[in-house]
Order: structure tokens, then sequence, then C-alpha cells
């Protein structure tokens, strides 16, 4: 009943804190540009301000159009769902896998793809072949970093990899380090943020998120970004999972344990909200025809990673 009642904590606090990270970090960029920014709240005001707006739908949208909002929420909540949080051990753990993570989030993209072209519109198609030319370069890249994970942890599961490295001395490894920037890459790529998309501007020729969902409208533009909140709030959490799990929850049984982990869980959503603003105030975008030097560096990162790993346990 613990086990069951923790599980629904992490669902619920999944969608309560996506909001407040976005927030933080568009108050921090605002910080770092010496302006006083938006409020923390203001992504939940947008959210229920689109809520209560009357859907307008194109007249060639099938149901498709319709449906797809709910398919790519659902698809993305239950993706960081499946990735520790605060505690491992929950009801969820046995799907916890990270082949599972990628083949979830490859359907929440395949969706929208399917979305933005269904209309016909230009920018809907152009945005939907942006967004599977990024996926096909990002997608090996991910894999990589789960290969070399794999490797040293003789598993994908994600509480698994998470206890292994909480016991284990695993000490300090040039693989684990080239893992962890090309999936930094593949965050950035993912959640498309500078430098591979400007999250902040509507730019027709550059957008590649925006560009897909620009006929979406009242609730239905609202899951679409409540799901792009809940992603960036994943590849933080999953970092943090992989990387750095300290602080996590091992004994659900211990009110303590538990506190403590929520509190660490806290802190590192803070830490990389911090660090995505910084790091988004000191670079600038890239072309978009250069994105494929970009996430091709992420894909040979994670390739020396798996192949350093593989070499230095054949020794």
């Amino acid at each position: 009943m613990r086990v069951a009642l923790l599980e629904l904590l992490q669902f619920a606090l999944l969608v309560a804190l996506a909001p407040l990270l976005t927030g933080l970090v568009r108050k921090l960029k605002a910080r770092l540009n010496a302006r006083i920014g938006p409020s923390l709240l203001q992504p939940y005001r947008d959210l229920l301000r689109l809520l209560r707006k009357e859907v307008v739908l194109a007249p060639n949208a099938s149901w498709l159009f319709r449906t797809i909002p709910y398919v790519v929420f659902a698809a993305i909540w239950l993706a960081a769902a499946i990735v520790p949080t605060f505690a491992t051990g929950l009801a969820l753990s046995r799907t916890a896998d990270l082949i599972a993570l990628v083949a979830l989030l490859a359907s929440a993209r395949f969706a929208l793809a399917l979305a933005g072209m269904d209309v016909g519109t230009s920018f809907g198609g152009i945005g939907a072949s942006r967004e599977m030319m990024i996926a096909s370069l990002a997608e090996p890249a991910m894999l990589m970093v789960t290969f070399t994970v794999a490797l040293l942890v003789r598993s994908t599961s994600l509480p698994h990899i998470a206890d292994y490295l909480l016991t284990h001395n695993v000490g300090i490894r040039i693989s684990l380090l080239l893992g962890l920037v090309s999936l930094l890459i593949v965050a950035l790529a993912e959640n498309a943020r500078i430098p591979v998309d400007n999250p902040a501007t509507h730019l027709e020729l550059t957008m590649v998120h925006e560009a897909m969902v620009l006929e979406y409208s009242g609730r239905h533009l609202a899951l679409i970004e409540a799901a792009s909140m809940v992603k960036l709030l994943l590849y933080i959490s999953l970092i943090a999972a992989v990387f750095f799990p300290w602080g996590m929850a091992r004994d659900l049984g211990d009110a303590r344990a538990v506190a403590l982990g929520l509190l660490s869980y806290g802190a590192k959503l803070a830490l990389g909200g911090g660090v995505l603003a910084l790091f988004e105030t000191s670079i600038a975008k890239m072309r978009v025809f250069r994105l494929a030097e970009f996430l091709g560096g992420a894909f040979l990162l994670g390739l020396l990673a798996a192949l350093f790993l593989y070499v230095s346990q054949g020794l």
C-alpha cells in the first residue's frame, strides 16, 4: 500500500513541479539578462488560461489531430513516471527500463510529427521533417549512452542503475563523463532548447517544435505545452537518476529517508534549472544545417564512452 501511494505521489509531483521548473528557468534567464522576468507561477497561469479557451480546429483536421495531444501527454507523463526521482523500488520499477523510456519518447515524437502533417500546412510539414531529422540523430546517441551504462551495471533497469551507483564505489570514469555529456546534448535537442531551438521565439524559418503545434489551441495546446514541460523535467530527472542518484530513498518504509529523497530531488531540479538557464544565456542558437554536426558529436561521445568502458573492463 505504501509503495502504491508513493508511486501516486511521484505521478502528482511530476505534473505539479514541471511548470514550476519551466518558470524557474525563465526567471533565471531573465535575471541573468538584467530583467525582472515573469513570475515563477506564470506557467501555471498560462496552462489554466489555455484550458479555459475554446478549441479551434482547422476544417480538414482529422480525428487524429484531436487525439494526439492526449496521446503525447500520456506517453511523456508515463515515461517520466518510470524514471526514479526521490526513491527506488516504486510500483513501476519492473517496467522502469531505459529501452522502454526511449520507446515511449519515440512514440510521443512520432505522434506529434503526424499532428504537424495532418492539417497540411507548410510550417507543420517543415517542423515535422526537422523533428524527425533531429530524432534520427538523437536516438542513436541516447541508445549508446544506454549501452554504456548497461555495460557497467549489467542492466538497463533504471532503479537497478541507481541502486548500483549508490552501493558501489564506481569512482571517476571517463566513459561515464562522456556518456553524461552525450546525454546532455540529447536533452537539449529533445527539449528544443538553445542551441538547437529557441523556445522563447516563433521565427518561422528556424523553429522546430513550435512549427508542429501552430494549429493547436485551447485545451489541446495546454496538453502539448504541459507535455513539453514534463519532458524537460523528465530529462533532468533521468540525468540525476543515472549519474547523480545520491539522496534517493532505498527503504520506502523509512519516512526520514523518503523525506530526504524528496528534498534532494527538489535540489537537483533547482540545480538543473539553474545550469540550463546559465547555459542558454551564454550561447547563441546555431543554424539548422549545423544540427547534424552537433548531434553527431553526441553520438560519437556515446560511442567512445561505450568503447572506453568495454576496453577498460576487458583489461
